[in-house]
């Protein structure tokens, strides 16, 4: 296990450099004086020259990255252009707040997907598995977006049920909670199928397998088979899904923290790409890489720490 954890954390390393060596090249790459895009056509000669001195500008490429580097480390990724505060301090501060809508939305998907992938397994070519399978393809199909404004209209200003926008009260626990509900419902709709699909799928695979046949010789209840012998087996790739999904759940909330009007690193990164504020946007997008990384690194620590036979094969 130890041997695993080290190669896994190694490529895990790997990529976060990738990541921040490419998102370096790409803002260098965008057309354009980048001191004037970022202080704007209107700043004065003297704050042009600050600028460009502070950014290291005209030193050669190689020379800024490992300027850049090597403030990434310290755990520096810069300042805001136009308040002069920390990238590192507002990022932070919005990235509680997606964490806690992605956690919330793939939360409730796997409560629902699940047991929906589970029955379905159990009982194949079912009514009860053909509907769970036109359900799974429907929420699949329909994006974020839309669920986001049909929600927003439906729920918040035709039937008043729900608040329309923000993320509530600091101090309110159940105004925060309620401002919560319809951007969850949102984000975590479509992961209801994909979680019903990739269940089923490996449901149906271990039903087959002989030591589920011999258990069912052995006289054990069906209920028993399925939930302590089957879906313990089975639940391994689902595991990895939902690492992948809770990490792609980053920059799927981006639609409804807009239309929601929420906190949350997607807009911050949506607000930042508008003012052309691009440390930030530097900042926010390289913070997302790494927590990407680290929760899917941790998804499989968790099926190689359950299954050995991962950790053998790497």
């Amino acid at each position: 296990m130890w041997s695993y954890f080290c190669k896994r954390l190694g490529l895990s390393v790997v990529i976060v450099l990738c990541a921040l060596l490419a998102l370096f090249l790409l803002l260098h790459l965008i057309p354009g004086d980048p001191v004037k895009i970022a202080l704007g056509t209107r700043a004065t000669p003297e704050a042009i020259a600050r600028y460009a001195e502070k950014m290291h500008v005209h030193e050669p490429i190689y020379y800024q990255f490992w300027i850049y580097f090597t403030q990434v480390l310290s755990g520096d990724l810069g300042a805001d252009v136009f308040s002069n505060r920390s990238v590192t301090t507002i990022v932070l501060e919005a990235l509680p707040s997606t964490l806690i809508l992605a956690a919330v939305s793939l939360f409730w998907a796997a409560l629902i997907g699940i047991p929906l992938g589970c029955l379905s397994a159990v009982r194949p070519n079912s009514w009860f598995d053909r509907l769970t399978g036109v359900l799974s393809v429907a929420t699949i199909a329909i994006p974020s977006f839309l669920v986001s404004i049909w929600s927003l209209l439906v729920f918040a200003v035709m039937l008043k049920w729900l608040p329309v926008i923000g993320a509530g009260d600091p101090g309110d626990f159940w105004d925060q909670v309620s401002h919560l509900i319809l951007p969850a419902f949102a984000v975590g709709l479509g992961w209801v199928g994909y979680l019903a699909r990739m269940v089923r799928a490996s449901m149906l695979e271990v039903m087959n397998e002989n030591y589920i046949r011999a258990a069912r010789a052995f006289g054990l209840r069906e209920r028993t088979i399925v939930f302590r012998y089957a879906l313990k087996v089975a639940i391994l790739p689902t595991i990895t899904l939902i690492g992948i999904g809770f990490s792609g759940l980053l920059s799927g909330t981006v639609f409804a923290e807009i239309i929601f009007t929420r906190p949350g690193v997607g807009k911050l990164i949506y607000d930042m790409v508008m003012n052309r504020n691009f440390p930030v946007v530097q900042g926010a997008v390289l913070v997302t890489t790494a927590v990407y990384v680290l929760i899917t690194l941790c998804a499989d620590l968790v099926v190689a720490w359950l299954d050995p036979r991962v950790r053998d094969s790497l």
